[in-house]
């Protein structure tokens, strides 16, 4: 998936400055920022739901590593651009799959051209669009599937409206909502943290995070998701400030840096013929004569 769907812009190199101070801007306000050879794009932010102060003191007091960039860099934001429904933003997160954010997001509007006064089609008109309509739209086979598989799933209720997904706990929505085809674990965690701003989500999987591990504490390697999962246990419950963070890392460090980090170490181990060789070896018996 393309991830600047849900990431817009917020961790390309060269969207923030540095800050040198750690004082919290205004809850809400516009964000201005050009992604590298890009257009100037405007965004609105708000601060998260939660006490973003104290989860930065708390990560600052228990990870000393955390604090120069939690004191330098931009503190966490979540997007305020008015989206709707859960049902709209993954309609969008399918279109963004695996092409680029240009094409993703003329293909998102001819989608939207398809439904009622150019809005996303409702589940009830996407179930009725004929896939060659959705296919004409530049949709793939397997994303039409997962359209009609979405907009079924939201109306017998597995897919929430916004207000119940923002009563339901995380673990509840990504079992909801990876039911759904095409909708992956890494998806419903990055509409957990910049659509909803839960306080405690750790993705695991995403290069950046692991990347961000590797630059801020100085390893070489990326991490297995075990390892960033066993590790990511003294960040609770800011979980997802801690990876707002490593993304941060990702970002000051350079692609210079960051192509020098290697994937997480791999147990070595001969071919299989060979183990089963020296597993059948027996040491030979002593002779009588040494027995003697």
């Amino acid at each position: 998936m393309d991830r600047s769907h849900f990431l817009r812009g917020f961790f390309r190199s060269g969207i923030f400055r540095d800050r040198k101070s750690a004082h919290l801007r205004p809850s809400r306000g516009v964000l201005q920022f050009r992604p590298v050879g890009g257009n100037t794009v405007t965004k609105e932010f708000r601060l998260p739901p939660f006490d973003l102060r104290l989860a930065m003191n708390t990560l600052a007091a228990k990870d000393p590593q955390l604090a120069p960039l939690i004191k330098e860099t931009e503190e966490f934001r979540i997007e305020d651009d008015g989206s709707g429904s859960p049902y709209e933003i993954l309609v969008e997160a399918i279109t963004h799959q695996s092409i680029s954010g240009k094409a993703a997001a003329t293909i998102f509007g001819r989608i939207k051209a398809l439904g009622s006064n150019d809005l996303v089609p409702s589940p009830e008109e996407m179930l009725k669009l004929r896939k060659p309509a959705l296919r004409k739209a530049g949709l793939s086979g397997a994303k039409v599937l997962a359209m009609k598989d979405l907009a079924k799933k939201t109306i017998d209720g597995v897919v929430p409206t916004l207000e119940q997904a923002e009563k339901l706990s995380d673990e509840d929505l990504v079992e909801r909502l990876v039911s759904v085809r095409g909708i992956g674990a890494w998806t419903v965690e990055m509409f957990l943290i910049f659509r909803l701003g839960r306080p405690d989500v750790l993705p695991i999987h995403d290069l950046g995070v692991k990347k961000g591990w590797s630059v801020t504490y100085g390893k070489k390697y990326m991490p297995k998701p075990k390892e960033l999962l066993a590790f990511g246990e003294r960040w609770r419950p800011y979980r997802t400030v801690a990876s707002w963070y490593m993304w941060r890392a990702c970002q000051r460090a350079g692609n210079a840096a960051l192509r020098k980090i290697r994937p997480a170490p791999t147990r070595r181990r001969g071919p299989a013929k060979l183990r089963r060789k020296r597993a059948n070896l027996k040491p030979p018996k002593a002779s009588r004569s040494r027995r003697k």
